[in-house]
Parts: structure tokens; sequence; C-alpha cells
């Protein structure tokens, strides 16, 4: 929210305090706000999951940016990647602008398990592996808590994410189909395949042989089992075709040592780590409703646009071309080596943005 936003909005709110309590109302939401940018914390209580296990004392990250119209019809949330936070999101609202926040108001959102909302790693009651399992509908149902109890927002322009925010954008266009007029998942999936899973499977095994590990409950930072973690990611995160044309197999120890010194975890940040892979080896959004993808596909109301990118080695896009097939939804095929990266490769700000605006306009095609 700009300065002059913020000033119009305490004017607004001190020359409508006619009653007491109504003023103390107002002046609890608009602290919702904050500064521009600034990192909010919601104050949720006991989140209870879909297990029927509860986090307790759980506080969602996040950030606004722009300002809401008269009618709240311009809120677009935006919900933070796997190990990403709301803060590496901020680049794409300032920077790269791919949602225009003079035009919307937009929260990004720090998912459960990032370590900046109430995680494995920050819990004072339930640290570590005592953290419970949670899923991506866990995260949605956390998000829809900030929107509806925080904001009192009763429908959304927008739903958007990238990789596991995707995953969550599937979520919140089946729990909550009339929620939202529009839903963008970006190199997501409504449900992770057996690639997917021996990916993080295979990711999570490095963490434990870690000598460091001990069970969670080691102090020191993890340096072994931490590389060949890393190791898999960067060989996950882009295609062979890419790795074969960036690194010269002269290269190829340097790009190692690179990779590997990617800040050591300690065993709780590890949890965090593991956490939210488990959440998305559980993703089956289908499974979830009793139906089969096409069906699940079938409860979605909100205009959708699907990026995927055919060389994702780290989020196979299978099903999610078989969801978007469903329902006709446009899909936008990044045709790039990148693999899972490939939106920061080929830039899909002027498609997001064409769709925003006017969903219709945009049909489904190829980026090169």
């Amino acid at each position: 929210m700009t300065a002059a936003h913020w000033i119009a909005y305490v004017c607004l709110i001190l020359l409508g305090a006619t009653q007491t309590a109504h003023g103390q109302a107002q002046a609890q939401t608009s602290s919702a706000y904050g500064q521009r940018g600034e990192q909010q914390f919601a104050d949720l209580g006991d989140l209870k999951l879909q297990s029927g296990a509860v986090i307790h004392d759980f506080k969602l990250g996040y950030r606004t940016f722009g300002a809401l119209n008269a009618t709240k019809s311009n809120a677009v949330i935006w919900p933070s990647w796997l190990g990403g936070t709301s803060a590496k999101i901020v680049e794409s609202i300032t920077k790269d602008k791919i949602v225009d926040s003079t035009k919307y108001f937009v929260i990004l959102v720090d998912a459960i398990g990032d370590s900046v909302s109430t995680s494995p790693s920050n819990s004072e009651t339930q640290s570590r592996l005592k953290f419970p399992e949670f899923t991506i509908r866990d995260m949605v149902e956390s998000e829809y808590r900030l929107v509806t109890e925080v904001f009192h927002l009763t429908h959304l322009r927008a739903v958007m994410g990238v990789s596991m925010g995707g995953m969550q954008t599937f979520e919140w266009a089946v729990a909550y189909p009339d929620f939202m007029d529009l839903a963008i998942p970006i190199m997501g999936s409504p449900q992770s395949t057996s690639y997917d899973k021996l990916l993080w499977t295979s990711q999570i095994d490095a963490l434990k042989l870690d000598p460091e590990w001990q069970a969670g409950n080691g102090r020191k930072p993890m340096t072994a089992g931490f590389a060949v973690f890393s190791e898999i990611g960067a060989m996950a995160n882009s295609s062979p075709a890419f790795r074969v044309a960036q690194t010269p197999p002269q290269d190829f120890d340097t790009f190692l040592a690179t990779t590997r010194k990617e800040e050591p975890a300690t065993a709780a940040i590890a949890c965090n780590l593991m956490r939210q892979r488990q959440a998305i080896m559980a993703l089956d959004i289908a499974g979830e409703f009793g139906v089969t993808l096409e069906q699940a596909a079938r409860r979605v109301h909100a205009k959708m646009l699907v990026i995927v990118s055919p060389e994702d080695h780290t989020v196979n896009p299978t099903p999610a071309l078989a969801f978007a097939q469903a329902i006709g939804a446009a899909v936008v095929t990044l045709d790039s080596p990148c693999g899972h990266r490939s939106p920061a490769c080929i830039s899909t700000g002027t498609t997001v943005a064409q769709f925003l605006a006017d969903a219709a306009s945009v049909q489904s095609n190829t980026l090169h």
C-alpha cells in the first residue's frame, strides 16, 4: 500500500469511527495491511489439519502490495514455492511486475513450513519432528483463514503460484471453486506422480544419511548429506540439454563445488525441508475428494491458465495437462531446456497480466 493510500485509509477510519466498537474493528482490520511489502503475521491460534492433528499457536506470514478497490474485487493471493518465502516473491511484484500492484491488491503468503510461518524449526511447542505432517490442502486452509478472518474478503480476483505455489493454486480452485475468478498455476500440479515422489524421497533420504541429522535432533550444520541433497535438486531443476549446454565437462568441478556451497542446513531446517516435501508427496486432489482427476477438474468454476514446461524434471506436467484438458483451460507451454526454471528463462509476465485483465483473450499457445 502506498503512503498516499495509507493516509487516505487512516482518514476514512477516523471519519467513520462513530461508535467505539466499530472504530476498534476498523483499526484492527487496517493493521493487517501494514506498510507496503512489510513482513506481517496473522495469529491464527490452533490450526487443525486434515489429518486431525493440530499445529498450536500458528502464525502465518504474509506481505501486501497495492490497495483494495471500492468493491474489494481486485485481491490476488500468491503463496510461496517449495523452500521459498514471501520475501523471495517480492521482486515479481516490484521489479518484474508480473502482477501490477497499482491495479491489484496482492497478498504474498509464506506457506507452512517455510521457516517464516510457524514451522518445525521455529515452533516452541512442536519443534522439529514433533511438528505434525501437513498437506498442500492444509496450506490452503491457513490461507483461506487469512483471507476471510484477517482481510474479511469473500472473493478473490485470482489465486496464483509457482511450483508448490502452483499446487496450492490447483487445491484452491477445487476446494473453493466459487471463491476466485481466476486461477493461475505455474509449474504446478494437482497430483504428485511416481517420478515426483522418487525425487522427493531421494532428497529426504540424503538428508537422513547425514551424520549430523541425528533423527532430527542434530545441532551442527549438515554437510555430506546436504551436499547430496543439493546435487539432486540441481539435477532436477534443469534438464539434461540445459546442463550440457551450460556446463562444459571441463567446468563440471567448478559447477559441483558451487552447488555444494549452498548454505548447509541444520537438522531443524532439514525438518522444514522434509515436511514440505512430504506435503508434496501426499498431493492427490482427486483422491482427496474421492473422484477421478477429470471429475476434480470439473469442480472448478474459475477460469484457469495452466503454465507448464515439457522439460520439467521437478514437477511432472502430466497431471496438470490432463486437468486442463478436462475443462478446456488455456495452457501456455514454455519451450525451454531450462526445465522447472523455465519461467526464469521465458517471461510469462505479459501473459499473466493479460489473463488477469481479460481471461478470454488468452488462448493456449507456446512461448519460446
